[in-house]
């Protein structure tokens, strides 16, 4: 399997994210603070990680949720996913948001999200005036669950 070759600028005092099994799809990006940051109840902020990262052009960089940290503490990204375009060079940041009772300390260093580089493609509308038929047709949220 290769590799893509992602171009990176660490700001951080924390080494680059790696991926923590063989097989991951997502690296644990850390929080790069000055200080502890601390969470309220439905609080949200932007949390940084010091990583500024140059995408090729047919990928995007996706900002997801560490399931331990919403399991545990009620703690997800707000945007999820949150996407990153191949043109953006500033500084990737997390949106995180509290959707627990309590506050929650975000220290530096701490694994706070994942992200996944995936491919993805552009379109082209073509308008018209009919679809075409399919086995679903318009049914929506819920229409191919239990009956």
């Amino acid at each position: 399997m290769s590799l893509l070759q992602l171009k990176v600028i660490n700001h951080s005092k924390h080494p680059l994210p790696e991926y923590a099994t063989a097989l991951a799809a997502g690296l644990d990006l850390k929080a790069n603070l000055t200080e502890a940051i601390t969470l309220k109840p439905l609080q949200r902020q932007l949390i940084p990680t010091g990583l500024f990262i140059e995408l090729p052009a047919g990928f995007e960089a996706q900002i997801r949720p560490r399931s331990g940290l919403a399991f545990k503490n009620g703690i997800t990204v707000l945007n999820s996913p949150g996407t990153i375009d191949a043109d953006y060079r500033g500084e990737v940041k997390v949106l995180l948001v509290n959707l627990s009772e309590t506050d929650f300390i975000i220290q530096d260093g701490e694994r706070i999200a994942q992200l996944v580089v995936a491919k993805h493609e552009q379109i082209a509308w073509v308008s018209v005036e009919e679809l075409g038929s399919s086995d679903r047709g318009a049914g929506g949220f819920g229409s191919t669950g239990k009956k």
